[in-house]
Formats: structure tokens, C-alpha cells, sequence
């Protein structure tokens, strides 16, 4: 089984970062390949940035020249684009945001997310909300680090614990890493914080291995049908050499 891995935003050395989380979940026989979009922001904060990342991850797909794949796991946290490429594809396409809130949902009665930074809150909301799966949601909160400030792993895990403190207080019985470049982090905290931590980039690479072995995919039967056929103009022509 082959899985491609998205990566939301340019920074490579965030794909390799993510690709790593990826195969430690993958069980026997799956291989994991990264993709890192040409063009888009260097990390997705906001809605310009998501809006923006959705469409380059979906170039990205639509001039795929690789091996075929089975599955695709998009691992930017909140992000849009799930539902267009779930159009564009044949395979399962699984979104690390409803991934870890669906096996959040079975492990606690409400969970809570720990993000990066405030202004990307709101925006998660709205996607758990759109997966169905906002109501168990106890709360969004933002550590104040940027995606690129991630790197330094013993700032990051004292950020991450002084948000889930605010998480806890708000009800939460289970918590999600709220960004793709804070895998690995719940091999960390878990322990601390005495509360099941989930990884979205590993419950998604799970939940589609699981979904390909089952011999599941994508309905075509309504919102999610193939696209109308029409002309459809991919960016602006590039200027010719000078």
C-alpha cells in the first residue's frame, strides 16, 4: 500500500518532519511518500494562507507524475481543500483534523485542541464543525508559537502544556495535537499530562490504511462527485524568458 502525504505549506524540511511521524504509524507493507507543494505559503496561518495552501495542494495532486498511491493524507491542521481533492482523487482522502478529533471522540466524551497561534483558532472551529465533529469539542487554544518557531522542541513542549492546562480547565478529557508539526510531541506530554494525546498525522495514516484494506472510498453519489467537465485555468501563464 502507498500513501502520499501532503504537506500545506513549501517548507521541506516540515515534510520530512511529517513523513517520519507518517511512517512511524504505518503498519507492514505501507510506504509513505511526502509531497511538498512548489508554490504557496512557507507555513499556513490564517485564511490567506489556507485558502492559498488548498489550491497549491491541489495542483499539487491534480500534476501528480509518481507512483500511484491508494490513500492521501492531508496533514495541515484546519486547513481547507479536503473536500476538492476528496473530487479530484480516486483514493480515500483522509484530513489529520477530522482524523484526530473522530479518534478523540472515542476515547473521551469531549476533547480539546492545542494549536499554534491564536488566529488560527477560529478557523479549526469551523473545520471540526464541518466534519461533524465541533459539538465534542471543548475547546481551540493556541500555544502563541508561529509553525516555524516548532523546531525548538523544549519551547514548544512548555507551550503546549501551559494551552492544555487552559484545555483541561475547559472540560477537556482528551487533547489533539492541533498542527502537523507537532508530531511526535504526544510521546512527550502524554505522560505529564496524565490524558490520552492524539497525533492527526498518525490516527490519518491509521484511518487510511484501514480504509483502503477495507476496500473503501470516496462516494460519488452527491457532494462529492467528479467535476463538472469545463475548461478550468490553472494559474496565470508565466511570462516568457527574458
Amino acid at each position: 500500500m502507498r500513501i502520499v502525504v501532503t504537506n500545506c505549506n513549501t517548507t521541506q524540511e516540515m515534510t520530512e518532519e511529517i513523513v517520519r511521524g507518517a511512517r512511524a504509524a504505518a503498519g507492514p507493507g505501507t510506504t509513505v511518500t511526502g509531497l511538498t507543494p512548489a508554490w504557496g505559503p512557507e507555513s499556513a496561518e490564517g485564511w490567506l494562507d489556507s485558502y492559498l495552501s488548498a489550491a497549491a495542494v491541489i495542483d499539487l495532486l491534480r500534476t501528480y507524475e509518481g507512483p500511484p498511491y491508494d490513500a492521501v493524507v492531508m496533514a495541515g491542521f484546519g486547513e481547507h481543500g479536503r473536500e476538492g481533492v476528496r473530487e479530484l482523487v480516486d483514493v480515500p482522502v483522509v484530513d489529520i483534523t477530522e482524523a484526530a478529533a473522530h479518534l478523540a471522540c472515542l476515547l473521551g466524551r469531549r476533547y480539546g485542541v492545542v494549536t499554534t497561534l491564536e488566529r488560527s483558532c477560529g478557523q479549526i472551529e469551523d473545520s471540526l464543525e464541518l466534519a461533524g465533529v465541533g459539538r465534542n469539542c471543548a475547546a481551540v487554544v493556541g500555544t502563541g508559537l508561529s509553525v516555524l518557531d516548532l523546531g525548538d522542541a523544549a519551547r514548544t513542549e512548555a507551550a503546549f502544556l501551559a494551552a492544555a492546562e487552559r484545555v483541561c480547565a475547559a472540560g477537556a478529557e482528551v487533547l489533539v495535537l492541533g498542527c502537523a508539526g507537532m508530531t511526535g510531541l504526544q510521546r512527550t506530554v502524554g505522560d505529564k499530562l496524565g490524558l490520552p494525546v492524539v497525533d492527526g498525522v498518525a490516527a490519518a495514516v491509521k484511518l487510511a490504511e484501514s480504509l483502503v484494506q477495507l476496500g473503501l472510498t470516496t462516494s460519488r453519489a452527491g457532494s462529492y462527485a467528479k467535476p463538472v467537465p469545463k475548461k478550468r485555468t490553472w494559474g496565470r501563464p508565466l511570462p516568457p524568458p527574458r
